[in-house]
């Protein structure tokens, strides 16, 4: 493949991968010194472009901080479905919930930002399509093990609950006796026990 260097640029890239170039040099900005750090100049040094070569996919700041959103929902979907694969019912589920907080314990900044006050998200469509996927994986799993007219109040309370869990140790949030991987790893499988419970409860004929 041919590649294309734009005049003044510090390095060539290849034609038709800038954006993407412009995507990962924000992404290790973002996830190294968190979002207030990432700016157009120097996301165009790491990716090795002229300062101005962004402008050419982002007409803002906060379009290039939604795009990293984006890659980043659409990763923590990935993760969710091959967590998932193969399994059912509340097996199915706990794996879900797994790899989302394992997301956010893995990748802080992203998470925070996918989740934060940074973005105004009405403004990005795509964005908005792709924040909804997690929850509604969330809310298949319920389907397949909780009867009406309970399943709408379950998927939340799911959501509320690994979303919450998430946010508090992606924002370093928890109580100091839970420091150390070891017992945020019991804290987790304890939350999601006791949550499983509860559904268990609520599946039972009435």
């Amino acid at each position: 493949m041919s590649t294309s260097k734009i005049k003044g640029d510090a390095a060539p890239y290849h034609h038709g991968d800038l954006r993407r170039a412009l995507i990962a040099a924000g992404m290790s900005l973002l996830e190294k010194r968190g979002p207030a750090q990432v700016g157009f100049r120097e996301v165009a040094r790491l990716a090795g472009v002229s300062h101005n070569a962004p402008y050419r996919h982002f007409d803002s700041r906060e379009a290039l901080l939604a795009a990293l959103a984006t890659d980043g929902f659409e990763a923590l979907g990935a993760a969710m479905e091959r967590a998932a694969e193969g399994k059912q019912g509340f097996q199915r589920l706990r794996a879900l919930g797994i790899a989302y907080i394992a997301f956010a314990r893995a990748r802080p900044t992203v998470y925070l930002l996918m989740f934060g006050p940074e973005l105004e998200k009405g403004a990005f469509p795509a964005l908005i399509d792709v924040a909804g996927r997690s929850f509604e994986a969330l809310r298949e799993a319920i389907d397949a093990v909780v009867p009406e007219p309970s399943r709408r109040a379950a998927a939340i309370g799911a959501w509320v609950l690994v979303h919450g869990l998430s946010h508090l140790i992606a924002d370093n949030q928890l109580p100091m006796d839970f420091a150390g991987e070891d017992k945020r790893d019991a804290l987790i499988e304890n939350v999601l026990a006791i949550y499983r419970q509860g559904l268990a409860r609520e599946a039972e004929p009435h």
